[in-house]
């Protein structure tokens, strides 16, 4: 379990990214956050893995806690080792190593070199594409390809809870719907999933719950079958209609269901 309290983030001397968030993410399910730029989704998943510093920001309140144990102070190789691992917006593969080069890069952490092939092999087998072309630079991938090869390398680590940021984002319809398919299999061998996404559609269509962050703030959140339903989420992010093209954001906290324990 994956639990947020009270949890805020400022970069440099501006206003806060993140204000006062408190979520739990479940063991075994599928959390969508969802929310236009400048949300705070970003931030969030930053403060879980341990990389806000990098990024000029900094936690001000709030504590973040994986299977009980405080990780809002660890580096992020010991939040990896802990298991939690990210795959950052943008996929970051390196194009000048191979496929298979830079899935273990992201088994750093892995000793067990019997460990390191059994998962290169599980990698192979969830996406074909990269087994075939293994010794490829993986700067000659396909954007859809190189999403693949992220999720993978974030894999490599063994991770018990996935972050993903923005994985749909720049990618043909197609190659979407191959990485949502794909995540439903990660998630349906045991890995929890945090599905950070502007694609609302996609991300809520495999998720089990969902989160809605306004300007740093959870302004909805509850089962997503019943935000997929809300005529506010409809209109704000699944590209439905409104009569009122200047109605003011949702600004409620209300709770759709069963959320927090």
């Amino acid at each position: 379990m994956l639990r947020f309290t009270d949890v805020s983030v400022r970069y440099g001397a501006g206003v806060r990214a993140v204000d006062d968030v408190s979520l739990v993410v479940p063991d075994g399910a599928v959390v969508a956050v969802i929310g236009g730029n400048g949300a705070g989704k970003t931030t969030l998943m930053r403060a879980a893995s341990g990389t806000l510093a990098y990024h000029g920001g900094t936690r001000t309140s709030g504590t973040i806690e994986l299977a009980g144990t405080r990780i809002e102070r660890l580096h992020p190789h010991r939040i990896v080792a802990e298991g939690l691992a990210l795959v950052p917006e943008g996929r970051h593969v390196f194009g000048e190593l191979s496929i298979e080069e830079n899935l273990l890069a992201g088994a750093a952490t892995v000793r067990k070199a019997s460990v390191r092939a059994e998962r290169l092999d599980r990698s192979y087998a969830m996406f074909e594409v990269l087994g075939r072309r293994r010794a490829q630079h993986a700067g000659l991938l396909s954007g859809g390809e190189q999403q693949m090869l992220a999720i993978a390398r974030g894999l490599m680590s063994g991770p018990r809870i996935l972050l993903l940021d923005e994985p749909s984002l720049g990618l043909a319809p197609q190659a979407v719907s191959r990485i949502a398919s794909a995540l439903t299999r990660i998630n349906a061998d045991g890995t929890t999933i945090v599905l950070v996404e502007q694609n609302a559609a996609m991300a809520l269509g495999i998720a089990d719950e969902g989160v809605v962050l306004e300007r740093g703030v959870v302004s909805l959140h509850g089962p997503a079958q019943e935000l997929r339903d809300s005529e506010d989420i409809t209109r704000m992010y699944l590209g439905g209609s409104s009569d009122d093209e200047d109605e003011a954001p949702i600004r409620s906290t209300a709770t759709l269901g069963r959320w927090e324990e």
